[in-house]
């Protein structure tokens, strides 16, 4: 059995994520709509809960967008729940929980490349530092230092289960 370190509990994960929020909110105070993109799945419950957040602290119209990516393939293949209207020439933020490699940020990027946006910013709850990918985040719940074999896991919106970070 793998042991398991607890990095962040249910409060601590709040406390990150209306962190992130204020922190779009500053970034974003002259727009009237923002665009969050979540990356399915973790990254989309993400979004839901910043969103959640933003509808308390902000003035702008949110729209939440699901991307779905094909992970494993070695080129970008990527379907969203909203066509391109959605996000045609406004704010996106891209949002996933765990950045690793970049690869998962940098295919969801790619979603947005063929369409003209007002800016394209990036949230991740834990930067990992392990990028092979050119991807920079802009908001971060958490920066952690890990070694390759090390694995964070993401635990949100689990029944039954009460939401956690830890590292194994």
């Amino acid at each position: 059995m793998t042991s398991q370190i607890l990095i962040l509990n249910k409060k601590q994960i709040q406390q990150k994520i209306d962190r992130i929020a204020y922190q779009i909110l500053e970034d974003n105070l002259n727009e009237k709509e923002v665009v969050l993109a979540g990356i399915w799945d973790r990254g989309y419950k993400l979004a839901v809960r910043l969103e959640k957040v933003l509808k308390k602290i902000s003035g702008f119209k949110l729209t939440l967008l699901r991307i779905d990516l094909q992970k494993e393939s070695s080129k970008l293949i990527a379907t969203t729940d909203l066509d391109e209207s959605y996000w045609k020439n406004k704010v996106v933020i891209i949002v996933d929980d765990v950045l690793n490699s970049g690869k998962t940020l940098a295919y969801g990027l790619g979603v947005f490349l063929n369409t003209p946006h007002k800016k394209i910013r990036t949230v991740v709850l834990v930067d990992r530092s392990h990028k092979i990918f050119p991807i920079a985040t802009d908001f971060v719940g958490l920066e952690l230092a890990t070694v390759l074999k090390e694995h964070v896991d993401v635990i949100m919106d689990v029944e039954g289960e009460e939401d956690r970070v830890y590292l194994s």
